[in-house]
């Protein structure tokens, strides 16, 4: 068994959040305010009125801003894969490696090959350029999400490759099942359209703290129409994506859903939590109770995970201990099938290096037997199949609650601007304030549910964090995660310098 180091485990782990964290902080606002810019200048395009060109330039500015600190934490979030998780670089590099060459070699180009004409070509090519080149910077942007996404979504559903027991690899042998895996699909249209909805709460929070200071007003009403008719149509789009993203949870890791939910027993029919006061205390296979209050919706849990009001959703009792009537299998028996293979594959190995083919090929085909259950070999103990119960289901409310509320919002926004009388609405402008740092808050929320309720597996069922780490100290990743705090720290800190600055002097005067 592998010697683990379970304190440097746990400084990567905080390492890696950090980073992705922060970096999170810049990649949505990119991704929706890119559109916007497009948006914009394609009504300037249009209409040929000079107060949209200054409103495009002005939040094309903000956008620059945002992107250049989004990429500087972005190239550092990649290089961690190889200085603190180098065996999963190692085991999975064929198959992970993949999707991010593509979004460097093609997305990264597109975007980062119209960004100059973008920002420095005003007046020095044609409009209609112009306008294509801020739109390719827009699906640019996106198409590096795509493939982020890609990779991301295939450590939680990994399909389209196979292990190689020779190189002690996982290896890629269907690319496009890669591509079109069900949980990237749906990763990718809730990510961009939450991204798209955040970037319109951003222009709600600037427009809005212009009308409360009587500045730019007839820029700040037309960026709040264009921003709540976006932001609206985006939010439809993550209530749809989020429902397709809860079934695809529910069908390939159901242990996440359980931990969304703080569901310990399995019901027929299930209920949606809606809010509750979750038990910390509570245990796999105790008799305590799971919640102090819990608010729930009937029937409603059984419908998102099956599509069937009467349906079995198993809890986390169900899927730890096993259950024989619904046919759930128990960590415990697939703990011994991992180490079981984990055995086969070290005889394999012996006798493939002892050139003995008769025992080489006896315990190849002893491996192959338990070969899916590898990664549980790895685990210690059923209960550490169990993802952090409290953070995600508080995580998961935040995102509900707050994703539930944007819609209202930007229905409210659109209204009473296209009455022109937004202005004059007093207890709906602190609102807006407000709706950019809740985005972050929604946003932030999504991928932690996403990325802590999928431990303890940094691939599903095939290898857990513990063991895709590098051969670091703990002390050498705690030097790094105070730098990295310290830096990312600053780069905040600069950036909203910058953009409260370029805010404050607001868009180009038109003549």
């Amino acid at each position: 068994m592998i010697d683990i180091d379970l304190n440097m485990v746990n400084w990567a782990r905080a390492q890696f959040a950090l980073t992705a964290m922060y970096h999170w902080l810049f990649v949505p606002l990119t991704l929706g305010l890119s559109f916007l810019c497009a948006f914009f200048e394609s009504i300037y395009v249009k209409t040929g009125k000079n107060e949209w060109k200054a409103i495009t330039k002005f939040w094309m500015t903000l956008f620059g801003i945002n992107f250049a600190i989004g990429v500087a934490t972005g190239i550092i979030l990649e290089f961690e894969f190889g200085t603190n998780w180098s065996n999963y670089s190692w085991m999975v590099g064929d198959i992970f490696g993949a999707p991010l060459a593509i979004e460097g070699i093609f997305a990264f180009f597109l975007e980062a090959t119209f960004f100059a004409v973008m920002f420095f070509g005003w007046n020095r090519v044609s409009k209609k350029f112009h306008l294509f080149s801020t739109w390719m910077v827009a699906i640019g942007s996106n198409l590096s999400a795509v493939w982020i996404l890609v990779a991301n979504a295939w450590m939680q559903n990994p399909v389209g490759m196979a292990f190689n027991p020779t190189t002690t690899r996982f290896e890629m042998v269907n690319f496009a099942e890669v591509v079109f895996n069900p949980v990237a699909v749906a990763k990718f249209t809730h990510t961009s359209s939450s991204g798209f909805l955040y970037a319109s709460l951003f222009v709600l929070t600037v427009s809005s703290w212009y009308l409360i200071k009587g500045k730019h007003l007839e820029m700040a009403k037309k960026s709040i129409i264009v921003a709540s008719v976006f932001g609206l149509i985006s939010s439809v789009f993550v209530v749809f994506t989020g429902d397709q993203s809860a079934f695809d949870v529910s069908q390939k890791q159901p242990m996440k859903l359980a931990a969304m939910e703080g569901m310990y027993k399995g019901e027929k029919p299930a209920g949606l939590s809606l809010f509750g006061i979750v038990n910390g205390d509570k245990k796999p296979g105790d008799a305590q109770d799971a919640f102090h209050l819990n608010i729930k919706f009937p029937f409603v849990l059984s419908y998102l995970a099956n599509r069937s009001f009467d349906s079995f959703v198993p809890g986390i009792d169900d899927l730890v201990y096993g259950n024989p009537d619904e046919k759930i299998e128990s960590v415990a028996s697939k703990i011994e099938k991992g180490k079981q293979a984990i055995q086969d594959l070290a005889k394999f190995k012996n006798a493939s290096k002892n050139k003995n083919s008769q025992l080489t090929n006896e315990a190849l085909v002893n491996f192959k037997e338990n070969e899916k259950y590898l990664g549980y070999g790895y685990l210690d103990s059923s209960e550490e199949a169990v993802p952090p119960v409290p953070l995600t289901y508080y995580a998961f409310r935040v995102m509900f609650i707050l994703g539930s509320f944007f819609p209202l919002l930007f229905a409210a926004f659109l209204f009473f601007t296209m009455k022109n009388t937004v202005a004059e609405k007093k207890w709906l402008l602190p609102f807006g304030l407000i709706a950019g740092l809740l985005g972050i808050f929604a946003s932030q929320s999504g991928w932690i549910v996403a990325e802590v309720g999928r431990q303890p597996w940094a691939i599903k069922g095939l290898m857990p964090v513990k063991v895709a780490t590098t051969n670091l100290t703990a002390g050498n990743i705690q030097v790094t995660f105070a730098l990295f705090l310290i830096v990312f720290t600053l780069l905040l800190i600069a950036e909203i310098k910058i953009m409260l600055k370029q805010i404050s002097i607001g868009p180009e005067e038109t003549k």
